[in-house]
């Protein structure tokens, strides 16, 4: 059964390598200070890391930028305290197809929503947030540095050690955030 699920995780794999070769997006220009939109895809596995999320959603909220945030946990039902919630969508194994791509209209609209920015929150390389990650039409993509994603769809990559949480990386991507600038520089008179 374990082989059967790796070649269907392997179809889907090669699916999505093929959807991100034809893939163009619009790069956003500009820094942390002037972006409206925001997107997170975090891993839902740990249902406790949803009050760091709250807290960010907040912080967002405070410097005007409309945060979403999809989720994938893997059980049947998802817990009481991230249900219901507007700025989250979670999604379940039943809203994957057989290639485990999401295959629910939340997930398309999130991967369709020209985002400025996008923090990619999968510590265990989940393959569905992967997909929306890879897929998204966001303008500036942040993820973890490694290895195991079949495509590099990140613009801006954060290398993190196995200890890390999820308060202490959104506070290095913030920090980072807020040094860069990628639109074009202005003239010194």
């Amino acid at each position: 059964m374990a082989m059967f699920r790796k070649f269907r995780l392997n179809r889907g794999r090669a699916i999505l390598r093929k959807k991100f070769a034809r893939m163009k997006r619009a790069k956003f220009k500009g820094n942390i200070s002037s972006a409206k939109t925001m997107g997170l895809v975090w891993d839902a596995s740990k249902p406790d890391d949803f009050t760091v999320l709250s807290r960010f959603h907040q912080k967002m909220l405070e410097r005007n930028i409309d945060l979403r945030i999809i989720s994938y946990y893997p059980g049947k039902e998802v817990p009481d305290r991230i249900t219901a919630i507007r700025y989250l969508t979670c999604l379940k194994q039943q809203d994957l197809n057989y290639f485990f791509r999401p295959s629910s209209p939340e997930a398309e609209q999130f991967i369709k929503t020209p985002l400025d920015i996008l923090i990619d929150l999968n510590f265990r390389d989940n393959f569905p947030l992967e997909y929306i990650s890879s897929l998204s039409n966001a303008g500036f993509k942040v993820g973890i540095f490694n290895n195991k994603y079949h495509t590099n769809p990140f613009d801006l990559m954060m290398e993190v050690r196995d200890t890390t949480d999820i308060n202490d990386y959104l506070s290095q991507v913030i920090h980072y955030l807020e040094m860069i600038n990628t639109g074009k520089s202005k003239k010194t008179e």
